[in-house]
């Protein structure tokens, strides 16, 4: 049980209580194991109630009954699967979503089948990862709690078809990610008095339950290293910042990493470039991209992948006390260049340059991809649905392309050009920390280039998706926890041991 759902596997039955879904096109005609189910009174009383009700079978409506006599079920509930054509681009866990959703709170028999479906036991698992998302919610600090209509006490279904057992296998690695996903959304939806940079550090180190190496560095150990530029940003808070590095080692041994890297800044009121009030509560979470590693970490591991994979988080809180770092100050990165600061506001990719020089030296990656709610500009550019793509490797970008598009986690690849570079050259230091207005995600993309060297490597702006987030079938909650399903399938789909 996680988060107010139960889901179980079962062979088509007739048998049970509660609610009953089945499925139908938008010619209402319902498949096998569906009629078999009903019977012919159920059937007959979807086709006379759905004009009434003007259901037609659209993708992702539903028509409400009160069970049939002879239908061992409280209420009938009809899902819409739409079109053939509209079934051939069907989600699964959208549609396992939109069904937890008409169920919320109720015990419900679910029969995966409709005409021409062919459900794998991977459809079933993608169903169950979608009810269960969809089942989130973030209520732990309500002392006086109002049931509505997805919250409203344990869902409890029982998926119905053929090869249940299999699909049963199948879900149990499908849990794992459903896991990460709720980590990382507690993890920014949590408010900042609660999830200082120390009790986040002390979150991430719990995946050690599972088997992950965890290692913390503390202030003494960063200046050992010379993080000078993650330093700095935590300069002006009275909560020290931390450096998390976590291991999951699943595969051949010595075989070389897929390292994932995070900016956590528990809490950015912009430095001394103070941001403006309007707003200013939404950054906390602007450790969206720390909170999907560490989903992530956990995904890889509670399901036991065959991978060699690093998470490394920068925990920092950005505040404007007398000890603050300014515009103007010049600070020295783990790499030895120096940065001239020009808006203390653009300090995610000061924690970010000593992250991954970090991962780069101590964990010998074959590849790198940061996550950072980093810039407005990206918003701006490509709204809250799509994250922005950086990268140095094309083979790369288009994996994490590809892989977006399979799990509904989607990227566009953004331009990296030598005009973007040279607008971050300083007059004073090896480079300034932002380029001005223009082309803000670029040029901070590549300020972050400039503490790479030649591994392959993606950054991922997530600041239009990672908080705030647009409502969905499958997401309920201010942070979606996005990333993680799309790091855990890239690793899946291209980098597991076969």
């Amino acid at each position: 049980m996680a988060d107010g759902i139960t889901i179980s596997f079962a062979p088509v039955g007739r048998g049970g209580s509660g609610d009953l879904v089945v499925f139908a096109g938008d010619d209402l005609v319902l498949g096998s194991a569906a009629r078999e189910v009903l019977g012919s009174a159920g059937a007959d009383l979807i086709a006379r109630a759905a004009p009434g009700e003007k259901f037609k079978g659209r993708s992702l409506s539903a028509l409400v009954l009160p069970a049939p006599a002879g239908v061992d079920a409280d209420r009938l509930v009809v899902v819409g699967v739409g079109s053939e054509k509209d079934r051939a681009k069907l989600e699964w866990p959208v549609l396992g979503g939109f069904t937890a959703g008409k169920v919320s709170g109720r015990p419900a028999r679910v029969v995966l089948d409709w005409p021409g479906a062919a459900v794998t036991p991977e459809n079933a698992a993608d169903f169950a990862l979608g009810a269960r998302l969809r089942a989130y919610s973030f209520d732990r600090y309500k002392t006086k709690k109002k049931p509505d209509a997805d919250d409203a006490g344990t869902t409890a279904l029982t998926l119905m078809l053929a090869g249940h057992a299999q699909a049963e296998q199948a879900a149990a690695a499908a849990a794992a990610v459903a896991e990460g996903v709720t980590l990382a959304r507690d993890l920014i939806n949590e408010p900042p008095n609660v999830l200082t940079p120390e009790e986040f550090a002390r979150r991430a180190a719990a995946l050690t339950r599972l088997g992950v190496e965890v290692e913390v560095l503390e202030p003494a150990r960063m200046r050992e290293l010379g993080m000078g530029a993650l330093l700095a940003v935590a300069q002006g808070s009275a909560r020290e910042p931390r450096v998390v590095v976590m291991r999951w080692n699943g595969g051949p041994a010595g075989e070389a990493p897929v390292a994932f890297i995070g900016k956590g800044v528990v809490f950015d009121s912009g430095g001394v470039s103070i941001k403006s009030a309007g707003g200013m509560e939404d950054m906390k979470g602007d450790m969206g991209g720390a909170a999907a590693v560490v989903g992530t970490l956990h995904a890889l591991a509670a399901r036991k992948a065959r991978v060699n994979a690093v998470g490394a988080i920068g925990i920092v809180e950005n505040m404007p006390d007398g000890a603050a770092f300014r515009p103007s100050d010049i600070v020295t990165s783990m790499s030895g260049q120096t940065i001239e600061v020009i808006n203390t506001d653009a300090e995610g990719r000061l924690v970010l340059a000593d992250v991954l020089w970090h991962v780069q030296g101590a964990c010998k990656p074959k590849l790198m991809i940061d996550l950072a709610t980093l810039t407005g500009a990206i918003i701006v550019a490509l709204g809250q649905d799509i994250a922005g793509l950086f990268s140095n490797d094309d083979d790369l970008a288009g994996k994490l392309h590809a892989t977006g598009e399979l799990v509904g986690e989607r990227v566009w690849r953004m331009p990296l050009i030598p005009a973007y570079d040279k607008a971050i050259d300083s007059k004073f230091a090896d480079m300034k920390n932002t380029g001005g207005r223009h082309g803000g995600a670029a040029t901070a993309a590549a300020f972050i280039k400039r503490h790479v060297n030649d591994v392959p490597w993606a950054h991922l702006d997530i600041a239009g998706v990672g908080m705030s987030s647009t409502a969905s079938e499958i997401n309920r909650s201010w942070g979606a926890g996005w990333g993680v399903r799309l790091l855990d399938r890239l690793v899946r789909d291209h980098y597991e041991a076969r």
